[in-house]
């Protein structure tokens, strides 16, 4: 079972807390009662030490400040002094009073007015240091004893605290207080680390959302310190992974559609080559037949000379504008040829177009009509468009019936211009209206051979519309067929 970062906090810091305590009580029972004697010791050999320095350089105690000095060290050390000749006579005391003084003398007669004798703690050059208590008022003191070169006793003394009881009350004190403490603490702890585990909580969630792919749920505390900013790193971090997966899922669409368009291409060069071959095959016989025949001189008179050599001629051309068309096709579908948008009178670039077909459509005696006089400009690629003009009319001259009228007009709506090419003649099946514009599709292929069509035309149609993303179509019509596409006058 998982606990609560808040709980293994606040477990951690009342174990801290609790082994300090227990530390200081361990310390107060074994140390400090041994460190507190030390001090007294040092204290209490301080005094003797000084005093005997200046007995020591033969110096007048009486002197003001001899006196004044061993007086501050005595009040500061808490001891009480007396200073004995070898005579008997208190040659200097400080708070020595009757009781020093009468310890003195018992001391030198050998008495001694403790109830127990008194316990040796240091034993030094020509001093030692002893615990007693006192008699009559119970106070426990260290007593320092000496007799200098010269003859003359000091006796130091300091009191000594019941420092047992007193550690002991402390110890008692500090376990006390301890618990009180600890108690305190663990709640101020469970309050106070609420505070954070809740921000912390919140990021574990969130980044649990991360890990399934959820990037919605966002950090929303507002934590001026480094959980602020860890979870202003998470919503960081949580918006890039949301882009980077999203821009790998546009990848990964774009790559799928290249290996599809991948696979897609092989599949056009497979057919492209089956087909060429198929329409290379029938004029490539045909020329070599009769190159064949000429090769052999299986004719006569040069009026069959001159009909093999047309037929030639004819079929080279046919193969000529065949591959010509191709390689036009090729270059739309592939992106090879780039749409250079221009503006242009679209006006005139038809009756270009209708100037250079027209001695084709007198020779079959077409009535080709254009009445549109004015000037409309349209957004294109004008030498792009001018083939599909092209393949529209060619389109309507080898497919017009007896009738042969060719019709081109141009309409205006909304920002659009349409121009239709319409010759009249047999419709074009209702099956087979989609199919027209597949390359090498043709839905008469006989009337198409007579005429030299290859299927090309309208495959190349398609293509430049698509690549300037309009619209194209046919519509039959009870007279005839009408072939449209549409472009924009405005940007």
């Amino acid at each position: 079972m998982k606990r609560s970062i808040r709980v293994k906090l606040a477990v951690l810091i009342v174990t801290i807390m609790a082994v300090s305590i227990g530390a200081v009580i361990l310390y107060s029972s074994f140390f400090v009662e041994k460190y507190y004697s030390a001090t007294k010791q040092t204290s209490i050999k301080s005094v003797y030490y000084y005093l005997k320095d200046i007995i020591d350089k033969d110096e007048n105690l009486e002197k003001s400040d001899n006196v004044r000095k061993l007086n501050n060290i005595c009040e500061r050390t808490g001891t009480t002094l007396i200073l004995v000749d070898s005579n008997g006579n208190v040659l200097f005391d400080y708070g020595a009073g009757k009781i020093l003084i009468e310890r003195w003398r018992d001391m030198i007669f050998g008495q001694n007015i403790d109830e127990k004798a008194p316990h040796l703690i240091e034993s030094g050059n020509n001093y030692k240091i002893q615990s007693a208590t006192d008699r009559n008022s119970g106070t426990k003191y260290y007593e320092l004893t000496s007799t200098l070169d010269n003859g003359y006793t000091v006796m130091v003394r300091m009191s000594v605290e019941n420092f047992k009881e007193t550690i002991s009350i402390t110890n008692n004190f500090y376990l006390w207080i301890g618990i009180a403490t600890i108690a305190i603490a663990t709640i101020i702890i469970l309050l106070v680390t609420s505070r954070y585990t809740k921000p912390l909580l919140q990021l574990a969630d969130i980044s649990k959302k991360m890990s399934e792919l959820d990037f919605n749920a966002k950090y929303t505390g507002h934590h001026n310190d480094e959980l602020g900013v860890l979870g202003e790193s998470m919503n960081d971090m949580s918006e890039k992974l949301e882009r980077t997966i999203s821009e790998l899922k546009t990848a990964n669409i774009e790559l799928q559609k290249d290996i599809e368009k991948k696979e897609e291409v092989d599949e056009m060069r497979k057919e492209f080559i089956s087909n060429v071959s198929h329409e290379l095959k029938t004029p490539i016989a045909l020329i070599q037949g009769y190159a064949e025949g000429l090769q052999e001189g299986i004719m006569d008179n040069p009026e069959d000379m001159n009909y093999y050599c047309d037929v030639i001629i004819d079929e080279a051309n046919k193969m000529n504008k065949m591959v010509k068309n191709l390689l036009t096709l090729n270059q739309l579908e592939f992106g090879n040829s780039p749409v250079n948008m221009e503006r242009f009178d679209i006006v005139s670039v038809i009756n270009g177009v209708i100037n250079s077909m027209k001695i084709k459509a007198e020779q079959k005696q077409i009535n080709v009509l254009f009445e549109e006089k004015r000037q409309i400009y349209v957004w294109a690629d004008e030498f792009q468009i001018e083939e599909v003009i092209t393949n529209y009319l060619s389109n309507a001259i080898n497919h017009v019936d007896e009738n042969k009228l060719i019709k081109v007009e141009i309409s205006e709506k909304n920002g659009i211009v349409r121009v239709s090419v319409f010759n009249s003649g047999k419709n074009i099946p209702d099956n087979e209206l989609e199919n027209i514009w597949v390359k090498f599709y043709k839905v008469d292929k006989a009337r198409t051979r007579a005429y030299g069509g290859n299927g090309i035309g309208l495959s190349i149609v398609k293509a430049i519309m698509e690549r300037h993303n309009k619209d194209y179509g046919v519509i039959n019509h009870e007279d005839g067929v009408e072939f449209w596409f549409e472009l924009d006058s405005k940007i």
